[in-house]
C-alpha cells in the first residue's frame, strides 16, 4: 500500500441531464445535497455517507479541465471516475511520480455550499492520473480541506437505509491486464474471487470482473453497454435490504432480488451504472 493513497473518497456518476438524474436517485431513496457549482464550471449533487460518498456530475459544455466528463456523457450517462482519499495530495503526487505513474500537478478548486449559517466554500486539492494508467475510467486523488462543510449530518440519513460504499466493479474483457494497472497504482497484489480479481484500496475494494461472471452474480440486471473496460456496477451498503427494496419499488422503479439477497437496480434505470444494495 502507498502512504498517501488511503482508499476511495467518492465515485463520480456523470450525466447529461442533472435534473433527471437527481430525481432518479431521490426516488431510489437517497438524500441529496443541494446543487453545487464548481469554480471549474461543472455542477453537482452529492450523496453523503459517514466516510465516503458518490457524486452526480454534469458538465454543461466542454470546459478546460472538464473535457473528459463532457466527452464521457456525450456517449451516455454512467460511472466515470473514482476519487481516492489522500491526506496529502502533494505527497501523493511525489509518491506516484516516483512510481513512474505520471500524475498531474496538484490543483486547488472549490465550490460554494449553502448552509443554514450562511454560504461557505468547500475546498479541495486534486492530482490526476492519465487514462492510460487506469483502464475503465478516470482516477484522481482528492484532499479535502473543509470536511465539516462537505460531511453534514443532515445529508447522511437515507430512506433506503444506505450507509456507505461497499465495492466498485470494473467490467473487463481482460481481467488480468486491467487488474494489473490497479495493482500498480495501489502497490498491492490482487486477490482471486469468483468473479475475477479484487483490489484492496485501503477501504472500499475494486473488483475487476468478466462479463459472464458478473452476469451470474447479477442475473437479469442490465449492465452498462459502454466499451470495455468500464466502471459498470456500484455496490452500496444498507442497514435493511427489505426497506431498500420497498423504497425503490414504491417510487415506480424496478429493483430485483439477487441470489445472495442483495437488491439491484439496472443501469437502464440508474443512469448507466448498476446499483446494488447489500
Amino acid at each position: 500500500m502507498r502512504k498517501h493513497v488511503n482508499g476511495i473518497d467518492h465515485v463520480v456518476i456523470t450525466t447529461r441531464d442533472l435534473d433527471s438524474t437527481q430525481d432518479t436517485f431521490r426516488r431510489m431513496g437517497f438524500t441529496l445535497t443541494p446543487r453545487g457549482h464548481h469554480t471549474l464550471g461543472s455542477r453537482n449533487h452529492c450523496v453523503m455517507f459517514g466516510q465516503d460518498y458518490f457524486e452526480l456530475l454534469m458538465v454543461p459544455q466542454r470546459l478546460p479541465g472538464r473535457e473528459y466528463y463532457y466527452d464521457f456523457a456525450r456517449v451516455g450517462d454512467g460511472l466515470a471516475a473514482v476519487a481516492l482519499k489522500t491526506d496529502n495530495a502533494r505527497g501523493a503526487y511525489g509518491e506516484l511520480t516516483a512510481a513512474a505513474l505520471a500524475p498531474s500537478e496538484p490543483v486547488d478548486f472549490s465550490r460554494p455550499v449553502q448552509l443554514p449559517e450562511g454560504t461557505k466554500n468547500a475546498s479541495f486539492r486534486i492530482t490526476q492520473l492519465g487514462l492510460e494508467q487506469t483502464p475503465g475510467g478516470q482516477v484522481f486523488l482528492c484532499q479535502h480541506f473543509t470536511r465539516d462543510v462537505v460531511w453534514r449530518p443532515e445529508y447522511q440519513t437515507h430512506a433506503n437505509t444506505a450507509t456507505g460504499l461497499a465495492a466498485l466493479a470494473i467490467l473487463s474483457n481482460d481481467v488480468a491486464a486491467t487488474a494489473a494497472a490497479y495493482e500498480r497504482l495501489f502497490d498491492v497484489k490482487a486477490r482471486v474471487i469468483y468473479e475475477g480479481l479484487l483490489i484492496n484500496t485501503g477501504d472500499t475494494p475494486i473488483a475487476v470482473v468478466g462479463e459472464r461472471a458478473l452476469a451470474k452474480r447479477l442475473p437479469g440486471v442490465w449492465i452498462s453497454a459502454r466499451h470495455r473496460p468500464c466502471m459498470a456496477a456500484l455496490f452500496i451498503r444498507v442497514a435493511d435490504r427489505d426497506m431498500a427494496q420497498r423504497t425503490i419499488r414504491a417510487a415506480g422503479l424496478h429493483p430485483m432480488r439477487m441470489p445472495d439477497g442483495s437488491v439491484a437496480v439496472g443501469a437502464a434505470e440508474a443512469h448507466g451504472v448498476a446499483i446494488i444494495f447489500g
